[in-house]
Parts: C-alpha cells; sequence; structure tokens
C-alpha cells in the first residue's frame, strides 16, 4: 500500500506540472495578439500595456514568461487590472463558501443516491423501483440556474421559508442562520447528482448480488442485512467512490459557478464568472490553476481510497 500511495503521489505532480503548463500556454501563447493587450483588458492605454508586458517577461522566452506566471500564482503577488484587487485574496476568501456549498451538497448527494440505489436495488421491478427512477431522469433533466430560481423565488421569496440567497457567515450570524441560508443551494445542486448515483449503485447492486462470494455468504447462515451491507454494498461502492470523487472535484473546480451565481453566494466560481464577464485574465488564469489543481489531488485521494477498498488494485 505505501508503494502505491508514493506512484499515485509522483504522478499527482507530475500531472500538476503537465496542468500548469498547459494553462499557461492556452492563455499566453495560443491565442492570437498581444497578451499583455488581453490581460489589460477592454480600456487599457499603450502605457499600460507596455506595463503588463515588462511586469510578466512577455517580451522575454517562453520558459521565462511560464517561471514568471507561475511565480505570481503561488506567491500571492497577482493583481486583478480591472478592479486592481489582490486575486489570491479573493479566492482564499471565496473558498470557504464554495467548500461549504460543495462539501454539503455532495454528502447530500452520495447518502441519498446511495440510500435510492440500495432501495431500488433491493424492489427491483416493482413500483417504486420505476418511480424512482422516473424522478431519477427528471432531477438529472433540470437545469440547475433554473431549478436555482425556482426554489429562490417560492421558497424563498413567495413563501420565505428559506433566506433569498446570500451567505450567512457562522462568525456573524450563528450556524443556524448559515446553514439556512445554504439548504437550498445543497439540495438544487445535489438534484443533478442524486438520480446518477442511485441508477449507477442500483446496476453495481443488482450485478454483486450474483456473485459467487454473496452466495457463498449466504450458504453460510448470514443474514440477509449483513449479506448486503459488508458484502454487497461494499464493493458495489467502489465505483461509486470513483464517481463522487471526480464530480466533487468539479464542484470545487468550478461546477458550482451557476449554483453561486443565481444564490449569490460570493464564491470562487461567482468569482470566476464575474472575471470572464469583465474579460479579467489575471482571475481567470489562477481559478482555472487552482481549480484543476484541486481535481488532480481529489482525484489521487480517491485512488487512494479505492486500492483501500479493493487491495486488487493496489498491484496496478
Amino acid at each position: 500500500m505505501g508503494r502505491f500511495v508514493v506512484r499515485r503521489l509522483a504522478a499527482m505532480l507530475v500531472v500538476m506540472f503537465a496542468v500548469s503548463v498547459l494553462t499557461f500556454l492556452i492563455f499566453n501563447v495560443i491565442p492570437n495578439g498581444d497578451p499583455a493587450d488581453r490581460m489589460a483588458g477592454r480600456n487599457s492605454t499603450p502605457v499600460q500595456i507596455a506595463a503588463i508586458e515588462k511586469e510578466w517577461g512577455f517580451d522575454k522566452p517562453v520558459y521565462t514568461q511560464y517561471l514568471t506566471t507561475m511565480e505570481k500564482v503561488f506567491s500571492g503577488d497577482l493583481i486583478s487590472y480591472a478592479n486592481q484587487t489582490n486575486v489570491v485574496e479573493e479566492i482564499v476568501r471565496g473558498i470557504p463558501r464554495t467548500f461549504a456549498l460543495a462539501i454539503g451538497a455532495a454528502l447530500i448527494w452520495f447518502s441519498l443516491g446511495t440510500a435510492l440505489g440500495l432501495y431500488t436495488a433491493i424492489r427491483a421491478g416493482r413500483f417504486s423501483d420505476t418511480l424512482v427512477t422516473v424522478l431519477a431522469l427528471i432531477g438529472v433533466s433540470m437545469p440547475v440556474f433554473w431549478l436555482g430560481a425556482l426554489a429562490s423565488y417560492y421558497l424563498g421569496f413567495k413563501l420565505g421559508l428559506f433566506p433569498n440567497g446570500g451567505y450567512a457567515e457562522i462568525g456573524e450570524h450563528g450556524l443556524w442562520e448559515w446553514v439556512k441560508h445554504m439548504i437550498l443551494p445543497w439540495f438544487v445542486l445535489a438534484t443533478l447528482f442524486v438520480g446518477v448515483y442511485s441508477r449507477v449503485l442500483r446496476s453495481n447492486v443488482l450485478d454483486t448480488l450474483n456473485d459467487d462470494y454473496v452466495r457463498t455468504a449466504r450458504a453460510k447462515g448470514l443474514s440477509e442485512r449483513r449479506v448486503m451491507i459488508h458484502h454487497v454494498l461494499r464493493n458495489s461502492l467502489i465505483p461509486i467512490v470513483t464517481l463522487w470523487g471526480l464530480d466533487f472535484g468539479l464542484v470545487l473546480g468550478g461546477g458550482a459557478i451557476l449554483t453561486e451565481t443565481v444564490f449569490d453566494l460570493q464564491g470562487v466560481g461567482q468569482y470566476f464568472a464575474e472575471s470572464v464577464d469583465q474579460l479579467d485574465v489575471p482571475p481567470v488564469l489562477a481559478v482555472t490553476i487552482f481549480g484543476a489543481f484541486f481535481i488532480v489531488l481529489l482525484n489521487t485521494i480517491v485512488d487512494i481510497v479505492y486500492a483501500a477498498l479493493d487491495p486488487r488494485i493496489r498491484l496496478s
């Protein structure tokens, strides 16, 4: 297990380096035109463009430009040219909000998806199985901005059951007020994933029920509850864990942009969307790199958890 972890960590560092190079090329090298002109924004002057070109080393070789860019991103010395704020500080300010949204929604979609998947597998072919399948397809098909707008309007504005958007800091407003502000965003974002997880787990459970070791466990006289939880569910969860890690990384890496924007959470995703709207390159560059790194890191963690659940993976 130790060697497997070391190999995965080494591979993670290589992938992160490749991601940083690719991101740099996409932003500064591949597009036509002067990168300093793009970075200066819409209302730039020749003097500002010349200063940016010198500051970022765009008049120097490509490898020097790459090192300068990475130094600015990871040292915190990255300034938005649209509003003159420190990009890394803005990202750090928004990270707790994005994490709160992603973690809460991820726990909901994993728990509900697992419960519904196991339930429909046990009740396969019955009316409840068909009903959950239909509801799952409806949930997956609904656009998050549309569902979020409906939930915010009817449950927040019309009925007043929940706050109509915004974010409440725990230190200022208390835990309950924070939860009230997050309930709608959590469930709106989780709705997109619950149906997929329930369908995937249902299929895995039905396939696992026919395996030899399950029949052997039943032949030993184990209770059906113990067989389902300790033998069937544990092995069926392996693909779900992989899927959860990928989806959670994607949400942290920018998949929650629409949810944050609809509910005005002012997280990293909303900051990214506003920067794109303003053609503000430094924040977009930094968020892209950090988001990609989060995805790579979480994929590595998922691989390690996968190996812990299934020792055969360690041999690969």
